[in-house]
Order: structure tokens, then C-alpha cells, then sequence
């Protein structure tokens, strides 16, 4: 396969270009092209999607499922783009994304707690009384300093400022949210499961299989097809016809339709989950 690819890339080999990819080697990185800031909040994105993901699972709620949104807190969250935190979106399966900051204290309930081993390298023995001042302060005040870079305590009558490294916060979204926090980034889901939701769900469930189903008939990645489905479950035939444009669109569906199948149309294929039936050809 990768020799493939390097024909396909490179063309007919020039006479002094080695006689095959594996024989090449490897490019040198142009570390001026490198972007450093960029690079820091593509390592906070994945952080988030892999923390999302891990309270998905927790929570039991399927991948596929829409859900209506998601709440982050970590430092440099509200410095990603507009198309970073689309990425989040997109790959949490959420339809928005918010700060847990701007969501208010009636949502949110939020504590703070020294981190010892991150104080102890400036404060040795006093460490106990930075823990106090910051186990006395509104944690919910602290949390948004500290997302802007610093926060600022007194202890025993003088101003100390503190990182984000330097305190551990927790935010737990109430009822009816899923959470997951880890080294100060906390990412929530709202569970709450709409019947708009519900039926976007579904669809998405038809589209998975769908897809497999074309594979499994031999047709190629690009082939368009038509599609007759029936369903004896009234919400999966509301689904079905509700997101009919998102279907055809993900399974190239050129012709899409609830009806009978004709003779032109291979084996049935069915899911009892859905209660649904459906037949495929190329177009």
C-alpha cells in the first residue's frame, strides 16, 4: 500500500530517484514551520475530546447519539478558534460548546484545593497556610482567575499569587450532566435527551448501517445508490423521513425512498433494533 501511494504521488521514478519508497529516506521536518502556539491548543483540543469521550462511555450514552451540548473548563479553552472548537464539537458529537464559567453557579458547584507538590517547591513549610488561604476563598472566583493565568490569595496578611498549576479546581456540572476532570480540564455533557435529539440518534444509527451494508454488497467507496426502506417502528419511520437529506447525503444516495423494492434490488437486509428493512443497488 505505501508503495502504491508514493506511485501515485510521485509518478515514473526520475533515474536518480531511488527505485522504490522503501528505499527512500525519510523527509526532514523544517522546524521554522513549526507554529508553537498552535501546536499547545491542539494538545488542549485532544485533551478535551479524549476527556468528553471518556464521560460519553461513563455515562453509558452511545457515541452516535446527539446530545445538545457540552461545558469546558481549562486554561486557554476561550483562546481556541471558532474552528477548533468546532473540532470539539464535531468529535464529541455535541451540537454547542460553552465555558463552565458562563453557564453561572445555579449549574455548576465548584471547589479548590492546593496542590501540594506544585506549592511545596515555593512555599516548604509555609505550604500549609497557602492551602488554607486557598481552601477560605470563593472557589468559584478562584476557578475564573485562574483561567486568565493567575489568581491572588492572602496569606497571613500578604497577597500571594498562584497559577493554574498551583491549585486544583473541580467543577461538577449537577443533575442530569456527565463530567470527567483531569490535571485542572473538565469537560460535561448535558444528558438531557430531546425527542429532536432522539430521532437525529436514530438516523444516525440507520446511516451506520447503511453503510456497512454497502460495503458488504462490493460496492465501491464512491458508488452511488438507491434505496427503498421500510420500518414497523412509527419513531424510526419519523426519523427516517425527518433527516431523509442527511442519509442520502452520508450514504450517496441518489434516489431514496420508503417503498417497495423491485427485482432490480439485492437481499433484504434487516436490524430488529430498529425494526427496520431496507434493500440497496448501485444507481
Amino acid at each position: 500500500h505505501t508503495e502504491r501511494v508514493g506511485q501515485d504521488m510521485l509518478g515514473p521514478a526520475p533515474p536518480a530517484a531511488p527505485a522504490s519508497v522503501h528505499l527512500s529516506t525519510g523527509p526532514v521536518a523544517d522546524a521554522s514551520a513549526l507554529d508553537p502556539a498552535l501546536s499547545q491548543q491542539m494538545l488542549l483540543v485532544r485533551r478535551l475530546v479524549e476527556l468528553g469521550r471518556a464521560t460519553r462511555a461513563e455515562s453509558g450514552v452511545k457515541t452516535r447519539q446527539p446530545l445538545s451540548r457540552a461545558l469546558v473548563g481549562a486554561v486557554g479553552f476561550d483562546a481556541l478558534s471558532a474552528d477548533l472548537q468546532a473540532q470539539i464539537t464535531e468529535e464529541l458529537n455535541v451540537s454547542s460548546l460553552a465555558s463552565l464559567s458562563e453557564v453561572g453557579g445555579s449549574l455548576v458547584d465548584t471547589t479548590a484545593k492546593a496542590n501540594f507538590r506544585a506549592l511545596g517547591k515555593r512555599f516548604g513549610k509555609g505550604v500549609q497556610d497557602v492551602a488554607k488561604a486557598v481552601a477560605a476563598a470563593d472557589a468559584a472566583a478562584l476557578s475564573l482567575a485562574l483561567r486568565s493565568g493567575e489568581a491572588v490569595v492572602e496569606v497571613n496578611g500578604e497577597q500571594v499569587a498562584l497559577t493554574p498549576e498551583e491549585v486544583i479546581i473541580t467543577e461538577t456540572p449537577r443533575e442530569g450532566w456527565s463530567v470527567a476532570s483531569d490535571s485542572g480540564a473538565t469537560v460535561a455533557l448535558d444528558l438531557e435527551i430531546t425527542p429532536e435529539l432522539r430521532l437525529a440518534g436514530l438516523a444516525r444509527d440507520a446511516i451506520r448501517l447503511i453503510q456497512e451494508a454497502r460495503k458488504n454488497s462490493g460496492l465501491d467507496v464512491a458508488d452511488r445508490i438507491a434505496l427503498r426502506w421500510s420500518s414497523s417502528d412509527p419513531e424510526v419511520v419519523t426519523a427516517l423521513t425527518d433527516h431523509a437529506a442527511l442519509i442520502a447525503d452520508e450514504v450517496l444516495a441518489t434516489d431514496y425512498a420508503s417503498a417497495e423494492a423491485d427485482a432490480s434490488y439485492g437481499d433484504p437486509f434487516t436490524d430488529e433494533s430498529l425494526a427496520l428493512t431496507f434493500r440497496l443497488r448501485k444507481a
